[in-house]
């Protein structure tokens, strides 16, 4: 039986790479040590981050006056390292609430001593569609804070909301090369790496390096100046994840990058938006212009009908399609990894299920 896995996170991951860790994982380069004993300062390590480094600014076009650094703490960590090293002029930050995420980075900074101020949210309507950013007061905030892709209810900005003097720091944890976005528009880029990137363990970090002056003490693991200078070798990385991450990449670069990844994404979210919005029994709520490409929520009306879609969908080989716990229904993740193939064989039970009701 063929199994697909469409959970949220840590994620499915392209079939090759898994593939190729499988047969590297004895002896990396024939040197008869696995990677996990590989020390990161060893030179066949060095090649292997050097190269995660380039391919991501390859395939990204991360300008040089941008660094790239390999971090750990996932998302979660980033929602404290941000504002502890960009909120140094102002000490205040602008959030826009367009669900969990965004609102667990404005209660970190504030958690910090560092007010976060909520712009806009749709918390109201259950974030079924995105705030609309109002004009944001110039020389106010250190940075706005937006979700690009929120995981659990659905949504996307596909296109940016218009942000003139105020840097614009973007959580792409759940779509980092799966959606195109203009490195330029951002202060601060981060993503956690186990939904397209590779398995947990690595954050990665884009920021602007002037942003970086006049920055007070911050905790050393959580210094983006210090893991700049280090490259990214302050103290032991995670070098599996950073192996395998790298090998993602190659994978991205040999499909066609980040142009052929939306392009794939859009056919398997738009086909499987297509069937729910016919459906009797399924739908989704989220308001069309900004459903994601990468997670689709949708749900029956019914818990004991959605555990029953989960239950069965499982002995067919659909794995992980229970909603986040905060919002239950249903969700399939249709990151890079998966192929065409998962979602028609998705659609496939989601017939065949409605059918036999």
């Amino acid at each position: 039986m063929v199994v697909y896995n469409f959970a949220a996170g840590p994620a499915m991951m392209p079939a090759p790479v898994v593939t190729q860790i499988q047969a590297e994982l004895p002896s990396l380069g024939g040197s008869g040590m696995s990677i996990m004993e590989v020390s990161h300062r060893a030179a066949a390590f060095g090649v292997i981050i050097t190269q995660a480094e380039t391919r991501l600014r390859q395939l990204m076009a991360i300008p040089d006056h941008y660094a790239v650094l390999f971090m750990q703490g996932g998302g979660t960590g980033q929602f404290a390292a941000a504002p502890l090293n960009l909120a140094t002029h102002h000490r205040r930050i602008a959030v826009l609430d367009s669900g969990q995420w965004a609102s667990r980075a404005a209660a970190e900074a504030a958690r910090l001593g560092i007010p976060a101020e909520v712009l806009a949210t749709t918390k109201a309507t259950h974030y079924r569609h995105l705030p609309k950013l109002p004009a944001v007061p110039a020389d106010t905030y250190d940075y706005l804070h937006l979700c690009l892709n929120n995981t659990v209810e659905g949504t996307a900005f596909h296109h940016l909301p218009p942000v003139t003097g105020t840097p614009l720091v973007g959580d792409m944890s759940s779509n980092i090369l799966a959606e195109h976005y203009d490195v330029n528009d951002f202060g601060l880029i981060f993503a956690g790496a186990q939904k397209n990137l590779g398995p947990a363990g690595v954050t990665v970090v884009i920021v602007r390096r002037d942003l970086l002056q006049d920055v007070a003490p911050v905790p050393s693991m959580l210094d983006y100046h210090l893991f700049d200078q280090k490259k990214s070798l302050y103290n032991t990385p995670p070098v599996f994840a950073i192996y395998a991450l790298n090998l993602v990449l190659q994978w991205v670069e040999e499909q066609g990058g980040v142009a052929e990844m939306q392009r794939r994404n859009r056919i398997k979210a738009n086909k499987l938006y297509a069937f729910l919005d016919q459906s009797p029994v399924f739908a989704n709520l989220v308001t069309k212009a900004d459903r994601s490409l990468t997670n689709v929520v949708f749900n029956t009306g019914s818990e004991a009908l959605d555990q029953a879609v989960v239950a069965q969908a499982a002995t067919k080989g659909l794995m992980n399609l229970k909603g986040h716990r905060s919002v239950g229904g249903l969700r399939a993740s249709l990151y890079n990894a998966m192929p065409l193939a998962g979602v028609d064989a998705l659609i496939d039970f989601l017939h065949d299920f409605e059918t036999h009701l």
